[in-house]
């Protein structure tokens, strides 16, 4: 049976469309949610969509959990997600180098991909000091309020980033740049100087440097090292920018000869 297609998702089968949307909720969601919050979230007809978490249940795909009447991410999603890492060429490729970076400078190393509006982290090594940031695989976090996403925007003009980005821009901490011509004067010198910072836009405290991969078109990964606000000197933020550009060179060299 054929529901009406949506856009971008031409002739899309409802069944699975359905399964695809209620597996992103649940992944997204930062707790397993009830029948009833999945309910009102996606507003399936409530004994279908009971039927949709009994098959995924019985396939490994979303726990349930009986005492609370919940329902989460199951381990079948992980080994998909895994699978997915362990055969992508570019986290193949860009651990290695990562690991280098982060010895250079001993800070925490990201590895990120453009998805929408958002940025997705696909890999990180982290800084041997006792205070140092961590960040998960899968994470996704909103590309504007990132340098990773900054420095993936301003690989792209001024139209293409409006195409990208929502109408409106969420603002996560105090600092994060939401009025479009600020963030366009923003991407521009960055544009300019070949790698993208932000100061405390995404998680007080901290900064982030990141410079993108450019090894095919659309650009879509970047390479970022994060650094406490306490740490950072105009000198450790020399190293850490040439080291990632470093970083990026090599892993854009090492793909480009493999084909990539």
């Amino acid at each position: 049976m054929t529901g009406p297609a949506s856009p971008g998702r031409p002739n899309a089968v409802k069944s699975a469309d359905r399964t695809v949307e209620l597996l992103e909720a649940l992944s997204a969601s930062d707790r397993p949610l009830t029948l009833t919050e999945l309910h009102r979230e996606l507003s399936y007809p409530k004994s279908s969509l009971y039927m949709l978490l009994r098959t995924l249940v019985a396939r490994g795909w979303v726990e349930l959990d009986a005492t609370r009447g919940t329902y989460g991410i199951g381990v079948r999603a992980l080994l998909v997600g895994t699978s997915y890492l362990d055969h992508d060429p570019v986290v193949k490729v860009a651990i290695r180098v990562m690991e280098q970076v982060r010895r250079e400078v001993d800070e925490t190393v990201h590895l990120a991909r453009l998805d929408g509006s958002d940025v997705v982290y696909l890999a990180s090594r982290e800084s041997e000091h006792h205070l140092r940031v961590v960040s998960r695989v899968g994470r996704r976090l909103p590309a504007h309020s990132t340098s990773l996403g900054k420095a993936l925007l301003a690989a792209r003009g001024p139209r293409e980033v409006d195409a990208l980005l929502p109408a409106r821009l969420e603002r996560l901490t105090a600092h994060t740049v939401v009025e479009r011509p600020a963030l366009h004067a923003q991407l521009a010198r960055f544009r300019s100087a070949g790698y993208a910072r932000e100061r405390e836009e995404n998680t007080p405290g901290l900064a982030c440097f990141a410079v993108a991969l450019p090894y095919r078109d659309p650009v879509l990964d970047a390479l970022s090292c994060s650094v406490p606000l306490g740490r950072l000197d105009a000198e450790h933020e020399r190293q850490v920018v040439e080291a990632l550009l470093r970083g990026a060179r090599t892993i854009t060299e090492l793909l480009r000869q493999s084909g990539r």
